[in-house]
This record gives structure tokens, C-alpha cells and sequence, in this order.
């Protein structure tokens, strides 16, 4: 071992030292249906207008630091509570983190069910707290009593739920999300990625109990490029969490982009309808193939169970014949042979579809 890597294994955490970095597919050339984004294109009108707009921009200055024009263009467009504060994020992940440093200490917990979004797992880590992972039930649904069980036992300062779950597309049932609220003894944080998707939302729900928050992004909706996610709640709570972003986290490219799409909100509508509608095509269609099982989805993405054994070589197969979907198999017991595919745009599915050899 060289000098180098002796002073590394020395001062980098173990627990760090035994990760994996988060690992991205290489999608050049391929039809990319790996990683939830919306496959719209902007009209080029609106490309123009928004280009015009950047060039006025005065990238030499710092960005504001609130973000306010974003925050009145989300608390509009998401129907905010307007008794609820806001905090962004760059992205979810960097809330998941923000909300996790305001809570960690000794033996301060971190709990989600799983499989869910994978972050909630990796920044528990990252900050050295304690992680639990609660497994679902076969069918995606909450386990109760394992999971109120749990909730008791270790107390968590924190639990995660992402509503529509990733990467199962399920929602979870509401009076049983209720009643995990009600028995956690710290922050519940509902994970509404995937709101643009479904009918239902949790926003509502903001300060009737203490100790609940609610996140979302604008990635799905068609601006994953931007970075930008944000955490509802109450004053109390977000004034605290709003301690741990780093200054000029949104930054001044993002906030004129992110103003001038919500500004526009009735384009990304437009698209989401498409996405929903082709979402349940394409699940119609699956549902007609022999040997696989589709998931019904409320989010842009849907989960299909293979036979055993099938799901890493479909997926290599796929990506032979230019369509990049998520190989799950091996990430978690009850995602064995599971692969999971971003509803395209209606030219996308067709071509995933006439690829797909189960």
C-alpha cells in the first residue's frame, strides 16, 4: 500500500470507504428510459423566450439567496399552503441532506421502508446515523405491524416515505401513512416526487400534525436539468432545516429558468397529461405479454417482474437494441428479476416495446 493510499484508509470513515459511489448509465445513443425524466422538448417558441431571458442575466452576481420569485412561482403553481414556509433544495437529494443535518446527534435514527429511493439509505450513512430499512410487504404495501413495531423500538428522529413510492410507482394506503405519522415519535418527511403523476397529495395535511413535512421537485415535471426540489412545512420546523443550506444554493441560471417555466405551468400540465396517458397504454400493453408482470403505476415509470433468471439478460438485450430501462435485480429481495422503465414519449414506448424479448 502506498503513502497515499495508508493516509486515505487512515482518515476517510470506514463506512465511506465501503460505499459505492451513485452510478449513472452512460446513455449516448440510446433511448434513455432509465431515469424518470419527462421526454418533452420545449416548443421552440418558449426555447427562445427563455433564451432571451438568459442572456440578461448577470452571471458575474451572486444569486439571490431566497430564491423569492421561484418560491411565489412554486407556492402558485403546487397550490403551497400559504401559512407553510418553504426551503429549496438542489434537487431532493440535497433536501434529504439538509433534513438529516438538522436532526442528526448520537444515536439519532433514520428510518424509510424499503425498497424505496436509495438516498434515504446512502445520506444516513454519509452523516453517520443510524439507518433502518423496514421491507414491504410482497405486494409493495406498508408492513404494519413490522413497521410500527419498529417505529417503537428505535424511535427514529426521522422516516421517510415517498408517495408514489420509487421504484415500485405504488401509493401507499393513506390512513395507514396517518397512522405512522401519528406514531412517530420525530420528523415525518412524505416524498411527493412523483406528484405530477397521481391525484393525490399530502399538502393538505401541512400543520395539522407537528410533525410533518412535505417534499417535492420540479424534476419529473420536465426540469430535471434545473436542480431544484423544495421542502414545505411549518415555521417551526423549515426555520431550523433553513440553518443547514449552504448559501447561493440555487443558483442564478436555475432561478430565472425556474421562474420563467412556472410561469408557463400550462406547457409541463400539457406534457404530464401525455405522460399519464402513455403510461397507461404502455401498461395495457404489458399486461398482454405472457411470462412478465407489470406494476400499476401512479408515477412516470413502471416496474415489471420477469421470470427468474430473465431480468439482467433482457436488460443487456435492450441495451443492444438501443433502449437504456433500470436493471433492479439484486438491489433488493423483492425487486428480484425486476426491471423498470420510464414511460417515453408514445415513439419511445413503441421502440422499448419492440425491443422487449422477455
Amino acid at each position: 500500500m502506498g503513502e497515499i493510499e495508508e493516509l486515505v484508509t487512515h482518515w476517510v470513515r470506514p463506512q465511506i470507504r465501503q460505499l459505492s459511489a451513485y452510478h449513472v448509465a452512460d446513455a449516448e445513443g440510446l433511448i434513455k428510459l432509465d431515469a424518470m425524466e419527462n421526454p418533452y422538448r420545449w416548443p421552440e417558441s418558449l426555447r427562445e423566450e427563455w433564451l432571451d431571458l438568459l442572456r440578461k442575466v448577470e452571471i458575474n452576481r451572486y444569486p439571490q439567496s431566497q430564491a423569492p420569485g421561484v418560491k411565489a412561482g412554486l407556492r402558485r403553481t403546487m397550490a403551497i399552503p400559504e401559512n407553510m414556509e418553504l426551503v429549496l433544495g438542489n434537487g431532493s437529494d440535497e433536501l434529504i441532506q439538509m433534513i438529516a443535518m438538522t436532526v442528526a446527534g448520537p444515536d439519532r435514527k433514520i428510518l424509510a421502508v424499503e425498497p424505496s429511493f436509495v438516498m434515504y439509505r446512502m445520506i444516513a450513512l454519509f452523516l453517520g446515523m443510524e439507518y433502518y430499512g423496514v421491507s414491504l410487504k410482497p405486494d409493495f404495501s406498508l408492513n404494519m405491524d413490522k413497521l410500527l413495531a419498529e417505529i417503537a423500538r428505535i424511535r427514529p428522529a426521522l422516516i421517510f416515505l415517498a408517495y408514489p413510492n420509487n421504484p415500485t410507482g405504488n401509493l401507499f394506503n393513506k390512513e395507514e401513512m396517518l397512522r405512522v405519522i401519528e406514531a412517530a415519535p420525530g420528523l415525518v418527511v412524505i416524498d411527493e416526487a412523483y406528484a405530477p403523476f397521481t391525484d393525490v397529495s399530502f399538502l393538505s395535511l401541512l400543520g395539522r400534525y407537528d410533525n410533518l413535512l412535505v417534499m417535492r421537485t420540479v424534476s419529473k415535471m420536465g426540469l430535471a436539468g434545473l436542480r431544484l426540489g423544495l421542502l414545505a412545512g411549518p415555521a417551526a420546523w423549515l426555520n431550523e432545516i433553513e440553518k443547514t443550506r449552504l448559501p447561493y444554493n440555487i443558483n442564478v441560471l436555475t432561478q430565472i429558468s425556474a421562474e420563467f417555466s412556472l410561469s408557463h405551468q400550462s406547457v409541463f400540465d400539457r406534457q404530464t397529461a401525455a405522460i399519464r396517458q402513455a403510461r397507461d397504454e404502455l401498461f395495457r400493453q404489458l399486461q398482454g405479454i405472457k411470462g412478465i408482470a407489470p406494476v400499476a403505476s401512479q408515477a412516470n415509470f413502471i416496474l415489471v417482474r420477469l421470470a427468474p433468471g430473465r431480468a439482467t439478460p433482457v436488460f443487456h438485450d435492450l441495451r443492444q437494441r438501443g433502449v437504456l430501462v433500470k436493471n433492479l435485480h439484486g438491489s433488493h429481495p423483492l425487486l428480484v428479476d425486476c426491471l423498470r422503465v420510464t414511460v417515453g414519449t408514445p415513439e419511445e414506448n413503441t421502440a422499448f416495446l419492440a425491443a422487449f424479448r422477455p
